[in-house]
């Protein structure tokens, strides 16, 4: 499962300026010493436990199965774990072996913003400066986990050049690691980058699989498939982990449709029009590419989903098979939140939703003595600026129009007490 130098059959590697191969050697140095350190995995599974709130519950979706019929849904409930997603359980092991290798200060890029949220958490936690840096278009998007990454003490760097999201905000954190390379460590979201960080990633999200293989067979569950959603892919690698060298269950890795099949309209890298094999951001793997090699736009409803590549261990289980690769619609993930909202009291987040809109479509499909396993990766109330002006518009209208002059008139009273004073 490990990869093999850096590679995983063609894809990964390390492509990296020559003042970056330091800092990787010393990281992937560190890391293979800390995983074989019986103090730092048990120090790691005491923060799991006691701070990230681990391990997060497998659930019946009893409602949701006896309505669509055949297969027995589950959802592993990661929207349960400290900070909302499976993005905490990188964010902690990273943080804790940055703090090993002496480093005091962590950057981090983020997307939907559940990445810098928990690598902010996790700098709080474990005492060290933070500073994430995000797309302008995700900045605005996505406030509600601005304003909480600011509360846990982080610095945010809106990135302005681009597109102004995620790829962006990679480019500018890999450019401060390269210039503070001693000082700094940069804590990477996803299963991908230059080597060892698909490896580190992955594993330190393994134990999301590893609870659900001990869930599973907890509960006698003969599971016909496990999906997940798929943007850089650090909650679908460490889901299927376990599995991986194994020929079930079925694997099945949802990409960000968005709003059709043309180029500039979805993010899907494995089965796009656009999609093609190249090198971006330190490693080999699917892009989204123009004829020269440039990423292409990218367009999905989710902010973490709409990377232009993809991790190179997915890369090549895709080639090989093993894992299954399709996509879902803006609308389908959309519908997805609403129903198991409505008949499971679990709000998707719109990534983890896409997870959801492929599971109402297989679960009638199978056998009823079979089960399907959701990862919802994280949970939907980041959402709101999104979900809402689509669900109930008129009243988000009024909520924020109300909203801009309760503070226009609180900024009113302010001033003027400030002015009789003076």
């Amino acid at each position: 499962m490990y990869s093999n130098n850096g590679f995983f059959d063609t894809f990964g590697g390390k492509y990296v300026a020559e003042v970056l191969r330091r800092p990787l050697d010393e990281l992937e140095k560190a890391f293979n010493e800390a995983m074989k350190d019986e103090n730092f995995l048990n120090e790691l599974e005491t923060i799991q436990k006691d701070y990230i709130g681990r391990e997060t519950p497998l659930l019946f979706a009893k409602t949701a199965t006896e309505i669509l019929g055949g297969a027995q849904i589950y959802i592993k409930l990661e929207g349960l774990a400290n900070t909302g997603a499976h993005k905490i359980n990188n964010a902690i092991g990273q943080c804790l072996l940055a703090k090993r290798m002496g480093k005091k200060r962590i950057i981090a890029e983020t997307g939907a913003g559940q990445h810098g949220v928990a690598t902010a958490a996790a700098c709080a936690k474990l005492g060290l400066d933070c500073t994430v840096y995000m797309g302008e278009v995700d900045v605005r998007r996505q406030q509600p986990n601005v304003a909480a990454m600011e509360m846990y003490g982080a610095k945010v760097h809106p990135v302005t050049s681009g597109s102004r999201t995620l790829k962006d905000a990679v480019n500018e954190a890999m450019r401060d690691w390269a210039a503070n390379p001693d000082s700094t460590h940069y804590v990477l979201g996803s299963a991908l980058g230059p080597a060892p960080f698909p490896d580190m990633v992955r594993e330190f999200q393994s134990v999301i699989g590893k609870e659900v293989k001990r869930q599973a067979a907890e509960k006698n569950l003969d599971v016909e498939a496990l999906i997940a959603c798929v943007g850089g892919g650090s909650n679908s690698i460490g889901f299927f982990a376990p599995f991986i060298d194994e020929k079930n269950p079925r694997l099945i890795g949802v990409e960000a449709g968005g709003i059709g099949d043309g180029i500039g309209e979805n993010a899907v890298r494995m089965n796009g029009k656009a999609a093609r094999d190249g090198i971006m951001h330190g490693y080999k793997s699917r892009f989204l590419l123009d004829e020269d090699g440039q990423a292409l736009e990218t367009r999905s409803i989710s902010a973490g989903l709409d990377y232009c590549g993809i991790g190179p261990q997915l890369a090549s289980l895709g080639k090989t098979g093993r894992i299954e690769f399709t996509s879902a619609l803006d609308s389908e993930a959309l519908n997805a939140v609403k129903f198991f909202a409505k008949n499971e009291g679990v709000l998707f987040a719109m990534e983890s939703a896409h997870a959801g809109a492929e599971a109402i479509k297989l679960a009638p499909t199978l056998p009823k003595n079979k089960a399907i396993i959701i990862n919802m990766s994280g949970r939907g109330d980041k959402d709101i600026f999104i979900t809402c002006p689509v669900f109930r518009p008129e009243q988000w209208k009024e909520f924020l129009v109300s909203e801009l002059e309760r503070l226009n008139e609180s900024k009113d009273i302010h001033d003027a007490k400030l002015m009789s004073k003076n």
